[in-house]
């Protein structure tokens, strides 16, 4: 669901003024999917999604343009940042600065991770 801010130049269209999704849904519909990323939300300075990785894969991200807040929804795994791994579960919460090398490594439980990106990521 998203709101428009109200006023400004004719013919101009409003930054959103928010923006909500309901996560169980997203969730199930990046399960659906079978993609590793599902972007669902893409506003202002940021874009959120969800990144899905299973047991035993590889995670083939490069360093992104973007700073990024990675929430562990599921499973356990290491993060690995510029070469040092930190063991990740439910629960987590990381931050990963712009061009830093990252990846999920030892991916030992399916993997669900709400990502936060800012700005918004650019693909």
């Amino acid at each position: 669901m998203r709101g428009r801010a109200s006023g400004g130049r004719l013919g101009a269209v409003a930054e959103p003024t928010h923006e909500l999704a309901d996560l169980e849904r997203v969730i199930a519909a990046a399960r659906e999917s079978g993609e590793h990323w599902t972007e669902f939300m893409r506003a202002g300075m940021f874009s959120a999604g969800v990144y899905r990785l299973a047991a035993g894969e590889t995670d083939r991200q490069t360093p992104h343009a973007e700073d990024e807040i990675y929430y562990v929804l599921e499973g356990r795994a290491e993060l690995e940042i510029g070469g040092e791994a930190h063991p990740v579960g439910s629960g987590s919460v990381a931050f990963v600065a712009k061009r830093v090398d990252h990846r999920f490594v030892n991916i030992g439980e399916d993997l669900e991770v709400l990502v936060l990106f800012a700005p918004p990521e650019s693909g």
